[in-house]
């Protein structure tokens, strides 16, 4: 995946996120993907060149190296935006799906029939997508992080390590280079990485209550519907009830006329 690929990915997904998903964006591509391309690549280079040890052994400089970086923290940084992005993917898909099938329904029924309101709109199964997309992402920058903290204990990157590890002859001292900046850029990822989370579980949350409101409400009006209808049972002498009974069905109850609702509503 080439940044440019990239770029048009997260920018696909900017049009139906929430603020949260806004921000969440912005945090990734300013604070993570920039950084990632223009400092600390650089920061980081050909470390194993940078890695020295005070012994001329052959092999051990390069046993001692892979002990201590299993895994290079660039090229894990590269592996965890791939995977923090390819949830993101989930979204678009079931986007364009929803697309190609409103493009049939047209081309069966009529350019004025609609199968969607808005192919975009977070209802039904493209709500639950979304919500699955955030809770993958949440889990992959958990998981990465958990990673990172086991193999390099704690995120610490200190000047000197001692090594002891064959076919080294004894312990001996090797020097990581840029150790400085190398903490710096580390903490610095650690920290959006984390930013990142919690924006996802906000966003969820947000989602969530959002989707609890608006069934809450229309339990509401249901109960009020049937209250009505009850109530039309009982009397059976208001014509004009049924009129209302569709509006309060179909949630317009601003626009019922005011003696209309005289005649059920009690004061």
């Amino acid at each position: 995946m080439d940044w440019k690929t990239f770029q048009a990915l997260l920018s696909g997904v900017n049009k139906y996120s929430t603020a949260f998903g806004r921000i969440w964006l912005s945090v990734v591509f300013v604070f993570r993907v920039m950084v990632y391309v223009v400092a600390a690549e650089r920061v980081w280079g050909d470390e194993q060149k940078d890695f020295d040890c005070n012994t001329k052994q052959p092999g051990c400089a390069n046993v001692c190296y892979d002990h201590y970086f299993p895994i290079s923290h660039i090229r894990l940084w590269a592996l965890q935006l791939i995977f923090v992005t390819c949830p993101s993917l989930m979204v678009v898909m079931h986007v364009a799906y929803r697309d190609e099938r409103e493009r049939k329904y047209h081309a069966k029924h009529g350019n004025k029939a609609k199968l969607y309101e808005n192919t975009g709109q977070k209802h039904g199964g493209l709500w639950w997508t979304y919500l699955l997309s955030l809770f993958v992402k949440t889990g992959i920058e958990i998981s990465f992080l958990y990673i990172l903290h086991k193999i390099y204990d704690s995120f610490y990157l200190p000047r000197l390590v001692k090594c002891e590890v064959s076919p080294c002859p004894n312990q001996v001292d090797c020097y990581i280079g840029h150790p400085t900046e190398k903490k710096v850029f580390t903490y610095f990822m650690v920290g959006a990485s984390a930013l990142c989370i919690v924006l996802n579980v906000c966003e969820i949350i947000y989602l969530v209550s959002k989707r609890v409101a608006r069934m809450a409400q229309k339990m509401k009006r249901r109960e009020r519907t049937l209250a009505l209808h009850e109530r039309y049972n009982k009397e059976n002498s208001c014509s004009d009830c049924s009129f209302v009974l569709i509006f309060m069905t179909l949630g317009l109850d601003n626009h019922i006329p005011f003696y209309t609702t005289k005649l059920l509503l009690p004061d």
